[in-house]
């Protein structure tokens, strides 16, 4: 097997990597057997009838593989062409289709879906250690492949990377949070937080807690800073335009949504509206419960819109168009080769093409506003018949404890922020671009 994506150097790099998985599975091992809680697995006539095997065992063993794993990468980096421990060509090939728009969006939503509703099981610490296993292991093969090598290695993405496992993180920890407060106030016993309320000192527990932070994030920075390269590019020429020209990881959400939107509305209204909304949240929250302590089942839906509107609506976003967006800001697969020469054909089309031209099969009209009056139409039902409709129906306990004023509010931001997963829907299933196009004044929606 001639293997020419791997180095001497990506091996051993893969060496250390699993051994310090295989560290952290030992000390996990360690503590699943000292704690009273583990849990026996059963092996049906493996070890006798009836016989119990402590979960602990299987952790070992784990540890053992892990250890076995880096062992062989240590010996055999001097053979990088015949090296065998690599991610299968038909998984790469698998993974890769998924990087379809549509098939990302809707991944993305089920895994939003998921997370809410088997948060219980989530939080479990054996649950969240295996797929956190699953993730490191997935990444480490990942990293045989030379182009997801080389989009995951660059200095200024390798941050994201880490930014992705903390975001996975502290929503792990709320739910966790979470969940143990809600079984405590079904059982009537006080919440975390006020039974582990014991106050600490100023001087010296706080400052001697923030000096060793401070040490281990300045120790932490500077390896970063010797072990990566600074993401420093040639000076800016208007003759030479990076491709794919991307704006910073924070800035990536809104370029995404330049692909659906038109720039005033992408680039200034919606950050205009996240901005407002955020600041309207104190004043349109009337739910007491839930101030100073972490909870779901007494805030769900709260909790649930702001979670769709980061998870899949803003980091889903910027792992799309960090990874995913490559040259003419082209899909890419995250194992597929990034060409410049790759050309997608898009047929999109305006409402009011669609109206007149394939639907009533005449002519576009040449006043504007008789042209783009069914996309005009089409907006003003959104935001005009929608909220009565949704006071009625979705919100009808709601609305009376919010009052008009609160109520119109809270219901135009949720429909704002439902604007831009409709419009993804309508550009990926009918190739739908602008619901309004007027580019005689610069003006689409």
């Amino acid at each position: 097997m001639h293997n020419a994506e791997l180095t001497k150097g990506v091996i051993l790099g893969l060496g250390w990597f699993y051994l310090l998985l295989f560290l952290a599975n030992a000390w996990w091992t360690v503590i699943s057997y000292r704690s009273g809680e583990h849990k026996r697995v059963r092996l049906f006539g493996l070890l006798g009838d009836g016989q119990d095997v402590l979960s602990a065992t299987f952790w070992g063993v784990y540890s053992g593989v892990l250890l076995m794993v880096s062992l062989a990468h240590f010996v055999n980096s001097s053979q990088p062409d015949s090296f065998v421990l690599v991610l299968p060509e038909f998984l790469k090939n698998g993974i890769d289709q998924l990087a379809n728009p549509v098939i990302y969006f809707a991944l993305s939503i089920v895994l939003f879906a998921a997370i809410i509703l088997l948060r219980e099981w989530l939080v479990k610490p054996e649950v969240a250690w295996v797929l956190f296993n699953v993730s490191a292991v997935g990444m480490a093969l990942a990293m045989t492949d030379m182009d997801f090598r080389k989009i995951v290695g660059k200095p200024d993405n390798v941050p994201i990377v880490g930014m992705l496992y903390l975001v996975a993180f502290f929503t792990w920890l709320y739910f966790k949070r979470a969940v143990d407060n809600d079984r405590r106030i079904a059982e009537g016993r006080p919440l975390y937080e006020k039974e582990d309320s014991e106050k600490v000192l100023v001087w010296p527990d706080l400052v001697y807690t923030e000096l060793i932070c401070m040490v281990l994030l300045t120790v932490l920075l500077v390896v970063w800073g010797l072990a990566l390269q600074a993401p420093l590019e040639e000076p800016a020429s208007a003759v030479k335009t990076p491709n794919p020209s991307k704006a910073p990881w924070y800035f990536l959400g809104l370029q995404e949504m330049l692909v659906y939107f038109d720039p005033w509305l992408a680039g200034v209204v919606f950050p205009t509206i996240i901005l407002l909304g955020l600041m309207a949240i104190p004043y349109i929250d009337f739910n007491k419960k839930g101030n100073g302590y972490y909870t779901f089942n007494e805030r769900p839906f709260a909790v649930s819109v702001f979670l769709f509107g980061f998870l899949p609506l803003w980091i889903a976003m910027i792992i799309l168009g960090t990874f995913l967006r490559g040259p003419n800001w082209n899909i890419f697969g995250p194992f597929e080769y990034w060409d410049v020469h790759k050309l997608e054909v898009l047929n999109n089309v305006n409402l009011s093409e669609w109206f007149y031209l394939s639907l009533l099969n005449t002519g576009l009209p040449e006043n504007i506003l008789v042209r783009e009056a069914p996309g005009f139409i089409l907006i003003a039902a959104y935001f005009l018949v929608a909220p009565p409709l949704l006071a009625g129906t979705v919100f009808r306990k709601m609305y009376p404890k919010m009052g008009f004023l609160r109520y119109m509010v809270f219901v135009n931001l949720l429909l704002w922020m439902a604007a831009l997963p409709i419009k993804m829907v309508l550009r990926w299933w009918l190739n739908l671009k602008y619901l309004v196009a007027i580019p005689e004044y610069f003006f689409n929606i």
